[in-house]
């Protein structure tokens, strides 16, 4: 009789947590977006319908790939190729629309007036921190309230002018490289040119750019860094539906296995460099010009000179500038590239502004090397 009553009371408990469960499921697949797309309606907003679980994610990776197929001319109007699905959402709803990353909403906003109450409000306006963005990278973009302060208050020393102004040699050394590339491809050819993909040129500059200017003397593990983190781009971006799952990245699949081995070579390769230099700092020794010397020195001064002699004020951890090293590569690489390739596009759309542009370069630069106070004399 004991043992029955015993049966009968766990099997309760279990059933009770399980329905729990499933009303909570029910409630985040479908009551919840169902009310939050009710509300945005009634507020004069439209939107596509919401489609439980993945919302539109599956409709936005089919279409991205499918317009990733496609060739265009240089007189096609490119928007629409450009974040297709987002192109065709506002086309249809609106510049003020919304669309559905799994059962979260993400809303479109043009209207200038909006985007600034937005902006002046962020606790109402909360900044979203992705699934996919943690995966990828850490970093100040992370971070709220103080600690971001903070960071900012430390980083922006590091890109102030004068700082920047000493990498432009650098910067020159990675374009050269690149230059000289593309001319023997031309020169090779027996027709005098050549069609070149420069997309993948233009990634390998950027991660070269990034490695010079962000580590300087340790540039080669700059490059395996690069590398590193276009390979977990790519698997992320492999993996995007899958982030729709709460604590996915968390289970032991062989995907996550990977992106953890990632994760670990990228820490490993960016603790050595930076212990290398704190030890450095700590023999006082000067720091190379580069964006790592100069975060580690923002960074030293603050804890020493810029907390008012208040010793509960701290600077970064480790970590914290390692993952600010991390953010370097992420936010500096393919958008860079992307915005040359852009811009190559552009020039190549408008050949009179092409022109000019290299009339100027001819005037300014003649025979000689880009320097920092030569670049402020291009207008065009």
């Amino acid at each position: 009789m004991d043992s029955t009553f015993s049966v009968i009371i766990v099997t309760t408990i279990i059933v009770a947590i399980c329905a729990k469960w499933a009303v909570k499921l029910v409630n985040w697949l479908w009551f919840k977006p169902r009310e939050l797309e009710k509300i945005l309606r009634q507020q004069g907003l439209n939107g596509t319908p919401y489609r439980p679980f993945l919302g539109d994610v599956k409709n936005m990776v089919r279409l991205n790939e499918a317009d990733k197929r496609k060739t265009i001319n240089l007189s096609d109007d490119t928007s629409p190729h450009v974040f297709g699905y987002y192109y065709r959402t506002v086309a249809k709803y609106g510049k003020n629309s919304f669309l559905w990353f799994g059962p979260w909403p993400r809303l479109n906003i043009a209207d200038p007036e909006l985007i600034k109450e937005i902006l002046s409000r962020p606790d109402a306006f909360q900044q979203p921190l992705p699934e996919t963005g943690k995966i990828l990278t850490g970093g100040i973009a992370f971070l709220q309230d103080e600690k971001w302060a903070k960071h900012r208050k430390i980083i922006n020393p590091a890109f102030h002018i004068d700082k920047l102004k000493n990498m432009v040699p650098l910067i020159g050394l990675s374009c050269s490289s690149i230059l000289q590339k593309w001319k023997a491809i031309v020169s090779s050819s027996n027709e005098g040119c050549s069609e070149i993909d420069v997309w993948p040129d233009l990634e390998d500059l950027t991660g070269d750019v990034i490695s010079r200017t962000a580590f300087g003397s340790s540039n080669e593990e700059g490059k395996r860094i690069f590398q590193l983190h276009r390979d977990k781009t790519e698997l992320t971006l492999e993996i995007f539906q899958l982030t729709m799952i709460p604590g996915w990245r968390y289970l032991p699949t062989k995907l996550n296995r990977r992106l953890k081995a990632m994760n670990n070579e990228l820490q490993l390769l960016l603790k050595g460099i930076v212990d290398k230099r704190q030890k450095a700092m700590e023999r006082g020794e000067a720091m190379p010009n580069d964006l790592l010397g100069a975060l580690m020195e923002s960074n030293s001064r603050f804890i020493n000179e810029d907390n008012n002699g208040n010793k509960n004020v701290v600077g970064m951890s480790i970590d914290d500038v390692i993952d600010e090293c991390n953010f370097f590569y992420f936010a500096g690489s393919k958008t860079t590239a992307s915005l040359l390739v852009w811009s190559m596009v552009l020039l190549c759309q408008n050949p009179g502004w092409q022109t000019r542009a290299r009339e100027e370069v001819n005037r300014v630069f003649g025979n000689e090397e880009p320097s920092f106070e030569s670049l402020t004399h291009l207008k065009t």
